[in-house]
């Protein structure tokens, strides 16, 4: 299902992109891979051993590590290692990613190449890859189990799982049966590429053919005087497909349990980000597959005078009219409650007063939206006087051949593959595998029936438990940090402090709405989504459709506070400000980020430091303004504020200096200002996390992990932090997200989350100790 343009995104672990792919699944829980598992643990560890074991090694190794003032002496018994499968199938995780020369390297000026150097080595990206890391393995690791899932007969009571919570009843006529015969057509119909290409584009082209016929053909002087703009982009909007604005329902940041109407521009124009508009060669590239591709779908009603240049240059006004990344999702910026009377004037040529009347409830009242981006609004007036409609005709099209063009197996759709493929660096040709794409579209379509499937595989009650404590612990922590913060008067210590304890704390998956536990609840959700097993596109618009409809249902209605916004599965985790909610799915909660069976300081350095990553978003640049009930206000004092913007330019001017490769081969920086709410959560997330595990381990210490004596505890802490970060990106790629993703490069998350910790620093006694920005 393709992604809808959304109101502004929920801080996020990860990005979007990476977030798509369904999550990981704990490689060792499986009998048959744990044995693989165990297997090939025990080859690296006896191979590590021996390399180790040489003439002169160990004397070289421990003056080494006396020089580098980082090792420790091996000192335990064997009682004192953990020799479970568990613990040796992680300590075998992390040799295997250290950097062949890890003994060698500084890790106070090179962490990232000591911990990622062999991840590195041994990972390449696949031709449809414009980036990996450590979660991408776990997500195709999960990919493979849902995979199974799909493809298997219904369990029956001899498959079930002993430690799952959600318990599936095993007769034929069950709800949970007809659930999972929904799943299955809906994964079948999209492997079918037979019948996908015998059908070719005429789903497509039936779209098309109805937005022309809803856009006027006559001519006028001026296209605003063209009320068939508004039909058209009405039903766009149904589809999911975000043309010219963007609008959509959500929590009202003022008044978070009241869901409120918001109009933005589109999060994507045409081109993945504002400034590859800037590049002459892209844009032509550009104009050239707009061109072809439409010519080759042969639309009658556009074929003669679709000008493609035209069309890419409206683009480009466009993109420039619209807000730059780092204020898009800025509620200081995009807050602005207005009449719709008023809304409807700042671009009357779109009638949006009629647009959103009939999105909206029959019976609600709507007289007051949110405009995002108010000059936007106003920009976009001026355009459409100046646009002709054959190029807002050939617009609209262009944005519905974008939206579903993946759903559609044809020579006419081929040169916008290439090109999308290109601009991310990956092989022009090349292709996901198609059961990857199937279980990628039923988890986007149908992911809460998915999620109960996969709970009830992969997912113990034990898992959320430990999950659950080591939140908590987190929060404990975060207040005590907040306690000893000498930069914010004591009101606003206060109030921060209820702040954390309102936070609600969501783990696993969702046991209400909808309720992954009961298939009567699962059936109700998606009872309106029409599954053929020979229809693909169909079945994704029916798809699109209900979760459109199911958004402007909600008004008029309190704010759902039990709704999840990912799918269990998911490998990701979020922060919502007005929700003061953090939440993570049962995806990311799996080896080697989190695991119940293995020494703590693993589980707290990897997923303990997403947990208080998520929790810091409650005081980084954009969750400091919302106050413990979730509303947008201003509870800082001014004192307290200005020492915040001192310390957080810190964090900005520190990433700013990272850079990577441009397409020029220049240096293209990191936006420090895009990426600073991310940034502060990583270094408050990450000492919180440590300090709730030493807690922890004072009480009840922990063994060592196998075959890594060269390193403390308290420095496997951070190697499991960063072994979490390891990965590769295009060049390509790596441009892109510089424009568009609030994330820095994972390596730099690495490199610049270590030199703001002060725990680090003391644990591998760097000098100075000093963190470079410090908040928390």
């Amino acid at each position: 299902m393709e992604p809808r343009d959304r109101l502004p995104e929920k801080a996020l672990l990860l990005g979007d992109e990476e977030s798509n792919a369904p999550s990981p699944k704990d490689r060792h829980q499986s009998p048959g891979v744990r044995l693989v598992a165990i297997l090939v643990g025990g080859l690296l560890l006896l191979l590590v051993g021996l390399a180790h074991v040489r003439p002169g090694s160990l004397r070289s190794f421990s003056l080494l590590g006396c020089l580098k003032g980082h090792h420790k002496t091996p000192h335990h018994s064997k009682s004192d290692v953990c020799l479970t499968p568990a613990c040796i199938h992680a300590s075998s995780e992390f040799l295997y990613n250290l950097s062949p020369d890890y003994q060698q390297i500084d890790p106070c000026t090179d962490f990232e190449e000591l911990v990622c150097g062999g991840w590195r080595d041994r990972h390449d990206l696949r031709p449809d890859q414009g980036d990996a890391f450590t979660g991408t393995i776990m997500a195709e690791s999960s990919e493979l189990l849902l995979r199974h899932i799909l493809e298997a007969p219904y369990p029956d009571s001899s498959t079930h799982s002993y430690f799952s919570p959600a318990q599936l009843d095993p007769a034929s006529g069950s709800v949970d049966k007809d659930n999972f015969d929904k799943l299955k057509a809906a994964y079948d119909a999209c492997l079918d590429e037979d019948t996908i290409r015998e059908i070719g584009v005429a789903p497509l082209v039936e779209i098309l053919d109805e937005i022309s016929s809803r856009f006027s053909v006559a001519r006028h002087p001026h296209s605003a005087d063209n009320e068939d703009l508004s039909e058209t982009v009405l039903y766009l909007a149904k589809l999911g497909v975000s043309a010219l604005v963007s609008s959509g329902t959500g929590a009202d940041d003022k008044d978070p349990d009241t869901v409120v109407v918001s109009v933005s521009a589109p999060y994507r124009i045409g081109l993945p980000a504002k400034e590859l508009y800037l590049d002459e060669k892209i844009v032509e590239r550009y104009e050239t597959v707009v061109s072809q591709v439409i010519s080759a779908l042969n639309l009658s009603s556009i074929h003669e005078t679709a000008d493609a240049h035209a069309l890419v240059e409206f683009e480009k006004k466009l993109a420039a009219a619209s807000p730059d990344a780092e204020d898009r999702d800025d509620v200081t910026k995009y807050y602005n409650p207005t009449s719709l009377a008023e809304a409807e004037r700042l671009t009357p040529q779109l009638h949006l007063s009629k647009i959103l009347k009939s999105l909206v409830p029959s019976d609600y009242d709507l007289d007051r939206v949110i405009v995002m981006a108010p000059e936007y609004l106003k920009d976009l007036a001026n355009l459409l006087d100046e646009t002709s409609e054959d190029t807002l005709r050939a617009y609209f099209l262009w944005k519905a051949i974008q939206a579903y063009a993946s759903y559609v197996e044809a020579d006419a759709i081929t040169p916008y593959r290439r090109f999308s493929n290109e601009l991310q660096g990956k092989d022009p040709d090349s292709k996901p595998e198609r059961w990857r794409t199937c279980v990628g579209h039923v988890d986007d379509g149908l992911g809460w029936l998915l999620s109960r499937f996969f709970v009830e595989t992969a997912f113990s009650a034990k898992a959320k438990e430990f999950g659950d404590r080591i939140v908590s612990d987190i929060k404990d922590q975060f207040i005590e940090k907040l306690k000893a913060t000498e930069w914010m008067e004591q009101e606003v210590i206060d109030l921060a402090i209820r702040k954390v304890h309102n936070i609600v704390q969501k783990i696993g998956y969702p046991d209400k709405s909808p309720n992954i536990l009961d298939p009567d609840s699962l059936y109700r959700y998606y009872e309106r989504v029409n599954i053929n097993s020979s229809a693909f596109f169909e079945n994704a618009v029916s798809m699109t459709q209900l979760e459109v409809a199911r958004e402007w249902s909600a008004l008029g209605k309190p704010v759902d506070r039990d709704q999840w916004d990912m799918t269990v599965p998911t490998v990701n985790a979020y922060y919502n400000p007005p929700g003061n909610e953090i939440v993570f799915p049962a995806g990311i909660m799996q080896f080697p980020v989190f695991d119940v069976n293995v020494p703590e300081y693993v589980s707290y350095g990897a997923f303990g430091s997403v947990s208080g990553h998520e929790l810091s978003h409650a005081f980084d640049s954009t969750g400091r303004h919302y106050d413990q009930n979730g509303n947008f206000t201003d509870w800082w004092t001014e004192k307290t504020v200005a020492n915040f913007k001192e310390r957080a330019e810190c964090f900005v001017q520190q990433y700013s200096n990272f850079t990577v490769d441009g397409a020029d081969n220049k240096p293209l920086h990191v936006n420090g200002r895009l990426t600073l709410g991310e940034n502060i959560a990583d270094a408050g997330g990450l000492s919180a996390s440590f300090a709730a595990w030493k807690k922890r381990a004072a009480k009840s210490p922990n063994q060592d992990l196998p075959g890594l004596d060269f390193f403390t505890q308290e420095q496997l802490f951070f190697v499991s932090y960063s072994n979490w970060w390891c990965g590769k990106t295009r060049k390509e790629t790596a441009i892109q997200r510089i424009f568009t993703d609030p994330h820095a490069p994972k390596w730099a998350r690495i490199l610049g989350t270590m030199a703001n910790s002060r725990e680090f620093k003391e644990s591998f006694h760097c000098k100075p100790k000093e963190p470079v920005c410090e908040l928390w």
